[in-house]
């Protein structure tokens, strides 16, 4: 059968066109060969492009996530609009107040009902597990200290005892909540609440024996809340607050009576001594309570500071207000003597219960030993005679250091003799006339033996381990400062005799001149012989010692003997400290010589007797 021609032209027209799609698939296998690619697969060539996706921020929708979570479990948005929705009842109630709405006495009788309820709502809460619990409990604690605080200095409708006895009430019903429910926040809540707004109340004042009762029960709900959860803030708070009070009371009263002015009924002058004396006992009670039961934990560093700030400030606040009355300071350095020495005492009583470290002893030795510095210069009556006797304590404290294992001991021992040695340098360095007194010879002489004997004890028996210096002064350098404090002592002991000596000796025209230039014939020579000793005995301390006297000494030599003192006694100055110069030169010299030379072999020294 004869083919039509028009499909013989499409027959055609295809295999040229199949020809060239041939020719132009050879040319693209010759280009792929020349790029060194493979010629891709039908199943490569089938396979489909990955789409492009969008990925979000996986960081910030971890941390939103987590936020919203915590804000979820927390109740948090629950809590907020709680708490809007009773603050917005008690703006009602203020707003119907001032508007003269309702009667001023009926609006904060419901204030305070209010506020009760609120507390009262929380302890249910509290008791169900509810989450707006904290929520019930510290509003109304909040509230009922505003309303009192206003009620009684705004409106003058709450008389000022049922004012108080309020604020005492919601404190104690805050830490009944808490301590039924073992929750912390109603308690620090109503602590601070009743501490603020008593303190608040007729500021700045306020019937001080009334708003020490308040203070009063403060502290002690301040102890008990320490025992739910560790909160030294909160006592610290409370105790300043107090502290600040009493301070107000005593200022006022001594300024009056300093004055002669007649005292006005809301100072109570015959209640502030007894005042101070339960705040003392008080502090005394909860610092040792809290030792001896610390709960879990150490011993809080509140209950070891409470005992030294107690005694330190209460003694000085009588001191003042019995000053400033004409009373006998005498008695009172008496009474505060017999007390010092009865914190010393239950130092001693607390380091016998043989617990390792005797926790809490050094506490009550600071505080005995603090309180014996500022009582005993009224119960001697003459302040450096008063002393030796902080020095015999120092000592003994040292001592008993060793027999107790406690590190802090023996640290307040060493600030014990620090105090004693730098009070002594400091009155007589003010009181020029007290320098040259031959009485002062014998607490200057007997200070710098203690402190003498107390720094070789020290260094012939360490700090017990696992103690404060383990931590801060391994190699107990601290020590050292018993020597300076014994060569000081020293000094003032040699300055009064030569006082005495140039008196009976110089015309009084040379007297300043040639006592000024005999105390640096004293510094040069004390550098002579520690440098010396330290040479004897090669003791590097010593030496270290002895050249920072004679930087002192040469300090006082060209700074004010050169400049300001003239003939003989310059002469005498300039050449004691070349003489001493001199002669630590040469113990320093063969000091390191020694240091050089190489020890003999054991080899050598046996070889020698056999040769």
């Amino acid at each position: 059968m004869a083919r039509d021609p028009e499909q013989a032209a499409r027959i055609e027209q295809l295999g040229s066109e199949l020809s060239a799609l041939s020719a132009r698939v050879a040319q693209l296998e010759l280009l792929l060969s020349a790029s060194g690619q493979g010629v891709p697969t039908p199943a490569a060539a089938a396979e489909p492009a990955p789409a492009w996706r969008s990925y979000p921020d996986q960081a910030d929708e971890d941390v939103s996530e987590e936020i919203l979570d915590w804000a979820g479990k927390a109740h948090l948005l629950t809590r907020v609009s709680t708490l809007c929705f009773l603050l917005v009842l008690a703006l009602v109630l203020r707003t119907l107040t001032d508007n003269r709405m309702i009667d001023t006495l009926l609006g904060s009788v419901l204030g305070m009902g209010y506020a009760a309820a609120l507390m009262a709502i929380g302890a249910w809460r509290y008791h169900v597990k509810s989450p707006l619990a904290p929520i019930f409990a510290a509003s109304g604690a909040i509230l009922m200290s505003t309303i009192v605080v206003e009620t009684h200095s705004r409106f003058a409708s709450l008389p000022l005892v049922p004012a108080y006895l309020t604020l005492i009430a919601t404190g104690g019903a805050m830490a009944w909540v808490s301590y039924r429910y073992q929750r912390f926040l109603p308690i620090s809540l109503g602590t601070l609440g009743m501490c603020l707004a008593g303190a608040a109340i007729d500021y700045p004042h306020p019937f001080f024996p009334y708003l020490s009762l308040v203070l009063f029960a403060a502290n002690i709900l301040g102890y008990f809340a320490a025992q739910l959860k560790s909160c030294s803030w909160l006592r610290w708070i409370v105790l300043a607050v107090t502290l600040a009070m009493l301070q107000l009371w005593t200022v006022r009263l001594g300024m009056l009576q300093v004055n002669h002015q007649t005292v006005p009924a809301d100072l109570a002058a015959g209640w502030i001594l007894p005042t101070l004396a339960a705040f003392a006992l008080l502090f005394l009670l909860l610092a040792l309570t809290g030792i001896l039961l610390p709960g879990p934990g150490r011993v809080s560093r509140f209950n070891l500071a409470l005992p030294t700030l107690n005694t330190v400030w209460l003694f000085a606040a009588a001191g003042y207000l019995v000053h400033s009355s004409g009373g006998n300071t005498r008695v009172l350095g008496q009474v505060g003597t017999v007390l010092a020495l009865g914190l010393l005492g239950l130092s001693v009583w607390l380091a016998g219960r043989r617990e390792k470290g005797a926790p809490g002893s050094s506490a009550f030795a600071l505080a005995g030993a603090a309180l014996a510095a500022l009582a005993l210069p009224f119960a001697f009556g003459k302040f450096t005679l008063s002393l030796p006797a902080l020095s015999v304590i120092a000592f003994s404290l040292a001592f008993m250091s060793r027999e107790w294992q406690n590190g802090g001991i023996r640290a307040c021992a060493y600030l014990i003799q620090i105090y004693a040695s730098l009070a002594l340098a400091i009155y007589l360095q003010l009181h020029g006339d007290a320098a040259g007194d031959v009485v002062n010879t014998v607490p200057a002489g007997l200070i710098a033996l203690i402190a003498l004997y107390q720094y070789q004890w020290c260094r012939q028996w360490p700090p017990p381990s696992s103690s404060v210096f383990e931590r801060f002064d391994a190699g107990d350098l601290s020590a050292v400062s018993l020597l300076l404090c014994a060569l000081a002592s020293a000094f003032f002991m040699a300055k009064a005799g030569i006082f005495q000596l140039i008196a009976m000796a110089v015309p009084a025209a040379e007297f300043s001149n040639t006592f000024g230039c005999s105390q640096s014939i004293i510094i040069n020579g004390s550098a002579a012989l520690l440098m010396g000793f330290a040479y004897l005995k090669r003791n590097k301390e010593l030496r270290n010692v002895a050249v920072l006297v004679t930087l002192i000494g040469a300090v006082k030599v060209f700074v004010y003997d050169l400049f300001g003192a003239h003939g003989v006694p310059l002469v005498a100055s300039v050449f004691t400290f070349g003489l001493a110069a001199a002669l630590e030169s040469v113990a320093l010299g063969r000091w390191q010589k020694h240091r050089e030379t190489p020890a003999a072999l054991p080899s050598d020294s046996a070889a020698r007797p056999a040769a």
